[in-house]
């Protein structure tokens, strides 16, 4: 069986799109919540950055085609932006923990 033929996998791929897409509408409004609101925001975006470092060290690590040619096209994507996987999730926890710093204040 492939890695995406895997129900466990499509389950949690639909999740996380799901939750991203839920998160990225609720937060086209992150300026007008207040300091509760905008820090379970910043936590619901740290787990979903941990979810998809998760899934994708498990594709990094699988044998299967498809999720090494997802995982080719993921780093070609970033390099045209002169990122690297690992340099895209280290700017994503710094973007994150500016949005703490700021709300600390």
């Amino acid at each position: 069986m492939g890695f995406f033929d895997s129900e466990i996998v499509q389950q949690e791929a639909r999740e996380f799109y799901q939750e991203y897409q839920e998160l990225m509408q609720v937060g086209s409004n992150y300026g007008k919540f207040d300091r509760e609101g905008k820090k379970i925001f910043i936590e619901k975006m740290e787990e979903l950055l941990d979810r998809q470092r998760i899934m994708l060290k498990r594709m990094e690590l699988s044998d299967d085609f498809m999720a090494q040619m997802a995982m080719k096209q993921m780093s070609d994507q970033l390099n045209t932006f002169g990122m690297t996987p690992q340099q895209m999730f280290k700017q994503m926890e710094s973007t994150l923990e500016q949005m703490k710093a700021q709300i600390k204040e």
